[in-house]
């Protein structure tokens, strides 16, 4: 290896573990920041969700993250209890290409659950994921384990970070994005993520609090 080769290799390293430390650093500041402030929304949607629908406020599952290594990630029930169980019989009615599932009039849904689906208030509870180290606050959306099995290869490099709460497939579409298109966003992201394009996706997440037309 030629000395310039080398010089350049450790000032990519030495750039790549300052950005991880500056990103752990900012995960857990604004996840607590964000668990403060949105402290009383949480509180309101717990009550509702306990109000309409019998079951657990937190609904928790296994997803794969860093290195395909699985964890526990946590959401408000948004459905009924035993959603896993209908989901069996909707296969059929998947109007997403790939191994995910998505269906725009989803029969498993509550009424709160709509509307915490609708301004992402559903993913709140990951802030505590983010904490723990499970994920950032910015990364490729988690996987379940069944649906990584369906994944090409060239689809493993997202599983180089950690997966998290908003990313660009969160915040240019959603749903009307194709699953292979999906994958593209998040490989764009592991090759090119930087601080720069965190803050910019982190600020544009914003707006999708207000309600997004396409997700469900």
């Amino acid at each position: 290896m030629s000395e310039k080769l080398r010089e350049d290799v450790n000032v990519y390293t030495q750039h790549a573990k300052s950005y991880e430390v500056v990103k752990r650093i900012s995960d857990i500041f604004l996840s607590l920041i964000g668990l403060i402030i949105l402290s009383p929304i949480l509180l309101i949607v717990a009550i509702a969700i306990k109000l309409e629908s019998q079951g657990p406020l937190i609904f928790s599952q296994e997803r794969v993250g860093k290195d395909r290594k699985n964890f526990k990630m946590y959401k408000f029930r948004s459905m009924v209890v035993n959603a896993e169980e209908i989901k069996k019989k909707l296969k059929h009615k998947n109007e997403m290409s790939g191994p995910m599932f998505k269906m725009k009039d989803d029969p498993r849904i509550t009424r709160v659950g709509k509307f915490i689906r609708k301004t992402s208030i559903d993913e709140l509870p990951q802030l505590v994921n983010v904490i723990k180290g499970d994920m950032s606050l910015v990364g490729p959306r988690p996987s379940l384990p069944e649906e990584v099995k369906e994944f090409e290869p060239w689809m493993m490099k997202r599983f180089e970070v950690k997966p998290g709460l908003t990313c660009y497939w969160q915040v240019n579409g959603r749903n009307k994005i194709g699953f292979e298109d999906w994958m593209k966003l998040d490989i764009y992201y592991v090759n090119n993520r930087s601080v720069a394009v965190d803050t910019k996706l982190i600020f544009k997440t914003f707006f999708v609090l207000f309600g997004d037309k396409n997700a469900h």
